[in-house]
């Protein structure tokens, strides 16, 4: 082998290992689908993920859907489900309580609610899932928010005894915060009204009714099930034959995954600039990050902000191979032909394709602090990978949890509240509004003085 030869085959093991490590900053293990290889060098996807997020009342039963879920692919280990077995016996029980399976903290055990947001995974033959298992307490909203601030799909559970609830409006209308594409609403425990399908139409007539009111924009999918029982769950049941739908797992593996992310604008944040200082590397210079949208590819024309200079990607780095191209949502490694001023937390774009940069932001913010919002306070705003000072200058409203009405005259926010507010920033922000752009329209605030994430933000308008 030729002395280059050499130097290009070390070149490449050393962008390999550091890409691994920015793959594994940016939780790709978790959150990226396995990838192979095309004849022409371009990365393609072997099995997408698909990130649910569940909601529902207390006992609405979500512990035990997705213990169901678990139970009936054949996703539960055999010494995992003696042990659930054992404890349903402690407790007196007849069967075995699959919402066992989710609830994990020996509180939520004794009490047989959700407290904390748990993460479960499991597959079919066709695709992986992330179930985010939020507690549906009033109190416990700012969990329930980060835990779906990630997820594709909604899963909305109602008690069939019970119908549409306080909290049943408030996670809609969550669904609708974070633009949420697809909500499955489960009306659960339909063997406890004995699968009576004009309770089944009257929830449903209602939270038509309710998404019409909050303007949601996403597509909704009632399904009647019993997940004590596994109605509807995995397979179709027989028990419910004025159903002509079908069962929930059903429609998740045919729910489309990043489709929206594809067809967006390139947005690349910058995470590391690699520069491994070797003799044999000495004028390698590598840009490593996340792609929240887009595409990027050998050849392409991208502008850096904040700097507004012009440059053409060079080489593509994906884990320990060079590629062609990549699309939103793997980690990469690119090099570019021009030598521009580029640090963490620049925002490689798109040339041709417009963007925005601003220093005043409208948006929606959870509070998730037991200390109250205060004005003209210090807070640190993390958009991405970058992080820049910021002040709340107003409070435009907040939302009434309760009437799910808007509130004008507001002087304060607290722990659980959801408002729209205005900020200005010290350094413009590279950012889309979460509308268009989710994975680029969301940021968090951070306490400077605790270093405590204090609320999640939706941007509006820049």
């Amino acid at each position: 082998m030729t002395e280059a030869k050499l130097k290009e085959e070390k070149c490449r093991t050393v962008v390999g290992k550091i890409s691994q490590i920015s793959s594994q900053i940016n939780n790709q293990k978790l959150g990226l689908p396995l990838l192979w290889r095309g004849k022409e060098g371009e990365v393609k996807t072997k099995m997408d993920i698909l990130k649910i997020a569940t909601a529902g009342s207390v006992d609405d039963g979500k512990s035990t859907l997705i213990g169901r879920l678990l139970y009936d692919t054949k996703s539960v280990t055999k010494d995992k489900l003696e042990a659930i077995e054992t404890s349903s016996q402690r407790k007196g029980l007849d069967f075995v309580d699959l919402s066992l399976l989710t609830d994990g903290l020996i509180a939520e055990r004794e009490q047989g609610i959700t407290i904390d947001v748990a993460h479960i995974y499991f597959a079919t033959s066709t695709r992986k899932y992330i179930i985010a298992d939020s507690p549906g307490h009033i109190e416990y909203t700012r969990n329930m928010i980060t835990g779906a601030s990630n997820a594709e799909v909604f899963i909305v559970l109602i008690d069939a005894r019970n119908g549409v609830i306080e909290q049943t409006r408030r996670h809609l209308f969550i669904a609708s915060l974070l633009k949420v594409e697809t909500v499955f609403v489960c009306i659960n425990k339909m063997d406890l009204v004995q699968y009576d399908q004009d309770v089944f139409e009257k929830i449903k007539t209602e939270v038509e009714q309710l998404t019409a009111t909050i303007h949601f924009g996403g597509k909704t999918i009632f399904i009647p099930i019993s997940a004590k029982y596994g109605v509807n769950v995995v397979e179709t049941s027989e028990t419910i034959s004025w159903y002509n739908g079908r069962s929930l797992l059903n429609y998740l593996e045919e729910t489309s995954v990043h489709q929206k992310d594809l067809s967006l604008p390139l947005r690349l944040p910058v995470q590391l600039v690699i520069r491994p200082h070797s003799d044999e590397h000495h004028d390698f210079r590598g840009y490593a990050g996340k792609l929240f949208s887009g595409k990027i590819e050998e050849g392409q024309k991208v502008t850096i902000l904040p700097s507004m200079q012009n440059a053409t990607v060079k080489t593509v780095w994906h884990a320990e191979q060079s590629t062609r191209s990549a699309i939103a949502g793997q980690s990469v490694t690119i090099e570019l032909n021009e030598d521009v001023d580029l640090s963490r937390g620049n925002m490689i774009v798109a040339a041709d394709a417009p963007f925005t940069q601003s220093n005043v932001i409208t948006a929606s913010v959870c509070w998730l602090n037991e200390e109250a919002l205060m004005m003209n306070k210090s807070y640190l705003l993390q958009h991405g990978v970058n992080t820049v000072k910021a002040k709340l200058t107003s409070i435009e409203n907040k939302l009434d949890l309760t009437s799910m009405s808007v509130v004008d005259d507001v002087n304060e926010i607290k722990l659980n509240d959801i408002a729209k507010v205005c900020l200005k920033t010290a350094s413009p922000v590279f950012a889309d509004t979460y509308q268009v752009n989710p994975k680029n329209g969301a940021f968090i605030l951070i306490d400077t003085a605790t270093n405590n994430t204090v609320a999640v933000g939706f941007i509006e308008h820049l």
